[in-house]
């Protein structure tokens, strides 16, 4: 092998880890309530017959603000069960590019079961 190749070679997997290290997600849940129940729901991961709301968005920023507030209006009073914060490559990259004032966000919530 060429040095030269072992060099792209080399380059291409430290943008694969650097890829993979970027994308987490982060879940918060609420310990003393019930998620808010969807029976005709497909899916087959953690959100399995619970209804899920799901929000991918571009916020803006000030480059010198430290945090932004997302309004979530359609739960009941009864409030949030969990809520999960989901970072992406993509998201970081289009930070990066923007020095901070763009930031793409993709948060999924479930609400909480009202109490009769």
């Amino acid at each position: 092998m060429s040095r030269s190749y072992r060099l792209i070679r080399l380059l291409g997997l430290l943008i694969a880890f650097c890829i993979l290290q970027s994308c987490y997600s982060v879940r918060l849940k609420n310990t003393s309530g019930v998620p808010m129940p969807d029976p005709l729901s497909s899916r087959v991961n953690y959100y399995r017959d619970i209804k899920v709301h799901e929000k991918d968005t571009v916020i803006t920023i000030g480059a010198l603000d430290k945090d932004f507030t997302l309004l979530i209006k359609d739960c009941n009073p009864g409030g949030l069960h969990t809520v999960e914060y989901r970072n992406t490559f993509g998201g970081i990259l289009l930070s990066a590019v923007t020095f901070g004032k763009k930031r793409k966000v993709k948060i999924k919530y479930v609400c909480m079961k009202p109490v009769n």
